[in-house]
């Protein structure tokens, strides 16, 4: 998709967000609630289910949260007390109405509505084997794998159909399931995919991130464990980990870019560590400089820790507007690149005639960083140094992160000197892959069992790749697996 914002164009783009509640009233508008604060994750649809006792009742549209949840009428469509919902970003796969979540199905145990964050990388063979037993999809997500599993597993309750279910599967997920029941919320094994658990009075409340807990007024209890289920069923709450224990693995990325920076991710606030990000980052790459610039809005955080380390001036060189819509001048218009300054302009007065550093989350097909350069030199910036708080992006992702193939990756083509030569920056570089770890309090990154999942940027991938491994090219997975969702 093409966008008048010419800093949205080029940036890995996180898969989804999740967000359910069990046991209210008004299950519905909290959850739309909940979805409004995760619409970061996924812009290009939203979906709630509920289920009020008897029936289910969805609704599911393309678009933001707002503009379709935040009417009446919608909102009444939905009765029950138990609720999930699902904003999502699609890939190179297809954008349409039968891919947006939460799926369901009527199963024999009843209804069944799932909402996945994540993705499961052998998803392409899974559906093959499928198909050729008798399954018919009504979609082109991975995501509806899981439903096909659990419609065919031989054992006897829905959980241990379930568990069935997620023991033939790869990759990442955290998941909320609703059945008649009540409500299921996992991760994978590794915990690629974050998910935290909240109350808000006796309601029981799952998220992908605990900004979505603060929306709507809940209290964070506790993440979600790698490989753990909870199963919430009335005011009962229990715990199971079918799975053999595992040394956890969760995306560092989640502190890099995907995650608002008002949430705690991992004991973490997200926040603390992009500053500690750009305070390492001016440690192992000092510029001589005037002025250091956040590229907006991710590399604010970056560029703040940065600048108190360097203690180089922080100003807010790229000034963006609020108020302009991604398709105010549509796609095919003459005019559409004139629109980038409807979103972002530099503020010329202050970088003319000044050396600028700018700070950035990362840099995937090097387009954005491009245009960023030049708009600083038409505003007559003397110098213009990059600095990048995360290491490069060398590698694809097959966890739910819309990645470019890698030979589309301008680390993987370029080393350094090409990479700056290519943005036409004075310099540019990137934080190590060490200073990254560092930043999350840990010493270095271990050569065997690293703390997290970094295969963007080291080719580490810590589960195995069928899909992928059995020939399919990324573009055919993410259009089949829906990467996301």
């Amino acid at each position: 998709m093409q966008t008048t914002n010419p800093f949205d164009d080029d940036k890995l783009r996180e898969e989804c967000g999740v967000f359910g509640v069990s046991a209210t009233d008004g299950a519905a508008a909290l959850v739309a609630l909940g979805l409004h604060a995760l619409q970061h994750r996924g812009q290009e649809a939203a979906g709630i289910t509920t289920f009020d006792g008897a029936h289910f009742h969805t609704h599911r549209a393309m678009g933001h949260v707002a503009g379709n949840f935040d009417r009446d009428d919608v909102i009444r469509s939905l009765p029950g007390t138990v609720a999930c919902g699902h904003v999502r970003y699609s890939t190179s796969g297809e954008t349409a109405l039968r891919n947006v979540q939460p799926l369901y199905a009527e199963l024999s145990t009843g209804g069944f509505a799932i909402a996945h964050n994540g993705n499961i990388s052998n998803a392409m063979r899974l559906r093959r084997e499928l198909v050729r037993r008798g399954s018919i999809f009504q979609s082109t997500s991975d995501t509806e794998t899981i439903i096909h599993l659990v419609a065919t597993s031989n054992y006897r309750t829905l959980l241990d159909r379930f568990i069935d279910a997620l023991k033939q599967i790869e990759g990442a997920y955290s998941l909320i399931v609703m059945t008649p029941e009540g409500m299921i919320a996992c991760r994978d094994p590794l915990g690629i995919r974050p998910l935290v658990m909240g109350k808000l009075g006796d309601a029981v409340i799952f998220a992908s991130e605990t900004v979505a807990l603060d929306v709507v007024g809940a209290t964070f209890v506790r993440a979600v464990e790698p490989g753990e289920l909870v199963i919430v069923q009335g005011s009962e709450i229990r715990s199971i980990s079918p799975f053999a224990p595992m040394a956890a693995r969760p995306c560092i990325f989640e502190w890099v870019y995907f995650s608002r920076p008002d949430s705690i991710v991992g004991d973490h606030s997200v926040y603390s560590v992009r500053k500690a990000i750009g305070a390492q980052l001016a440690i192992e790459s000092p510029v001589d400089a005037d002025l250091v610039i956040p590229v907006p809005d991710s590399g604010t955080p970056a560029a703040i820790g940065y600048a108190q380390q360097s203690g180089i001036p922080f100003e807010l060189g790229i000034i963006r507007s609020h108020y302009v819509g991604r398709t105010f001048i549509s796609p095919g218009d003459k005019v559409r690149h004139l629109g980038v300054k409807l979103k972002h302009n530099a503020n010329r007065a202050l970088i003319k005639g000044k050396r600028v550093i700018l700070v950035d989350d990362s840099i995937v097909r090097g387009t954005t960083s491009l245009k960023i350069v030049q708009m600083m030199r038409e505003a007559g910036a003397a110098e213009v140094h990059m600095r990048i708080a995360s290491p490069p992006t060398r590698h694809s992702c097959f966890y739910g992160v819309d990645t470019p193939e890698r030979a589309k990756l301008l680390a993987a083509k370029l080393d350094l000197g090409g990479m700056t030569g290519f943005i036409h920056a004075d310099s540019l570089n990137f934080i190590s892959i060490d200073g990254l770890y560092k930043a999350l309090g840990e010493a270095k990154r271990a050569d065997i069992r690293p703390k997290y999942c970094d295969a963007c940027f080291t080719g580490d991938y810590p589960t195995t790749l069928t899909d992928h491994d059995e020939g399919a090219d990324v573009d055919q997975f993410a259009m089949l697996a829906e990467r996301v969702i």
